[in-house]
């Protein structure tokens, strides 16, 4: 028997791997252009988390219906690469459905299973592609989902139909043959779902189902590889940054914003209060806020890079629904375009961050973060935990205190907490008057 196609399976396997190495480096990079940020506090708690929103997918079943098709295509995609295994064997060995004289009957229950879920796929699928395209669930079709991310979407549930297709034919061209007694092909019994399939090509030559079944065999490990590597420059990225992603999740109260560490030392210092104890002067601080991504921390960039886009956050905004420019949704693309527009210009020798360009300005308006609430809708409808407030609040932090560029009654009403320690201009010793009513 040549080797030929076990060399030709091997070389693509290394290629593959090679363009898979350096993407995963070059998004590594790109998270890593945002300051550092330590949270591996409680890891039992965020084992948990992760547990039951990555893998569990616990915020998903707010809406079952679709929480129900992506549960298919999550298991789907899990329990058929058990499959994949097999091929990546039989690729590099020579063999065909290795696991299969080991296995017995219970290689037939396991393909049927696989036919199953390769059935959920292209009916969940069609039923996303439906709501994409036809129905067009608002969210799904939101400005800034135009061009590349609504084809992007398109793309992968097309891709994932074809490949669950290939999967179906090859089994019923293989197992024909197999009936045939052609080859080293073995018959497996009952199977239901491709043997639907088998009057398409009973009546091909042996020649010709053979060369179904490899084509569709080559097709759907190619297509494997080229989905894993297509992942990386696309939104689906979060099948597997959404497990990092949710173990750094925020695990202090939603209500409770961080503050910078340096500007609360000195207020301390003020006061007369304690401070953290340091041996080293206070080191000068570049900059308030947020204008560009590498002011953010890198666990705000690995959020825009986990991104769904599914638009739950933006459908839940507040702000977003009475009309306002925001779009948390919209906030998160931001962050993650800016950084590949400096990640590129990095790898081109080009001037990185300092192209003339920002995250604040350039990509996310004054308008939009000023419409923010801050009633962290959007940290908690994300079903990855992504949390959108932290990067407003830093951009609204930069727009205040680096250009002094809030609105007039927003310096009004800062004024007044800082001198009657509430928004409205009363002295404080008449802030619980309201309460004496109460008592009548």
């Amino acid at each position: 028997m040549s080797i030929l196609p076990q060399i030709a399976f091997l070389l693509i396997f290394a290629i593959a791997g090679w363009i898979l190495y350096k993407r995963v480096s070059y998004l590594r990079r790109n998270i890593l252009l945002g300051k550092a940020e330590s949270r591996n506090d409680q890891p039992e708690k965020r084992w948990k988390t992760m547990g039951l929103v990555a893998l569990g997918q616990q915020k998903m079943f707010k809406r079952i219906g679709p929480a129900f098709l992506h549960l298919l295509i999550y298991v789907a995609f899990i329990i058929i690469n058990l499959e994949v295994l097999e091929f990546v064997i039989d690729g590099l060995s020579g063999s065909h459905r290795i696991f299969a004289p080991f296995l017995g009957a219970s290689y037939s229950v396991a393909m049927n299973i696989f036919e199953f879920l390769a059935i959920a796929v292209l009916v969940s699928c069609v039923a996303f592609l439906i709501r994409r395209n036809i129905t067009r669930v608002p969210r799904l079709t939101m400005r800034e989902l135009s061009g590349w991310p609504a084809l992007d979407a398109n793309l992968i549930l097309i891709i994932e139909i074809v490949l669950m297709l290939a999967i179906l034919s090859m089994n019923a061209a293989d197992q024909i043959l197999a009936d045939r007694g052609v080859g080293y092909y073995l018959p497996v019994s009952g199977l239901f779902f491709s043997g639907l399939l088998r009057p398409l090509f009973e009546g091909l030559g042996d020649g010709a189902l053979v060369f179904v079944e490899r084509f569709a065999w080559w097709f759907h490990i190619v297509g494997i590889l080229a989905f894993a590597i297509y992942v990386t420059y696309s939104k689906h990225l979060h099948i597997f940054l959404a497990f990092p992603n949710t173990w750094y999740t925020n695990l202090k109260p939603k209500g409770e914003m961080k503050n910078m560490d340096e500007v609360t030392n000195e207020v301390k210092m003020m006061l007369g209060m304690p401070t953290e104890s340091s041996t080293e002067p206070p080191a000068e601080i570049a900059r308030f806020g947020a204008k560009d991504v590498n002011d953010l921390s890198w666990v705000n960039i690995m959020n825009a890079y986990a991104c769904t886009e599914c638009g739950r956050c933006t459908a839940e905004c507040p702000a977003n629904i009475t009309g306002k420019k925001l779009s948390p949704r919209k906030i998160m693309m931001d962050v993650r375009d800016r950084a590949e527009e400096v990640g590129k210009s990095l790898d081109a020798g080009g001037p990185g961050l300092e192209d003339g360009k920002s995250l604040l300005g350039d990509y996310t308006t004054k308008e939009e973060i000023n419409a923010c609430t801050s009633c962290n809708a959007c940290v908690e409808a994300c079903p990855v935990n992504i949390d959108p407030l932290a990067i407003i609040l830093q951009m609204r932090r930069y727009v205040a205190m680096e250009e002094s560029g809030t609105p007039a009654q927003w310096n009004a009403m800062f004024q007044n907490m800082e001198t009657s320690f509430s928004p409205w201009k009363f002295a404080p010793t008449d802030r619980f008057n309201w309460a004496d009513k109460l008592k009548e």
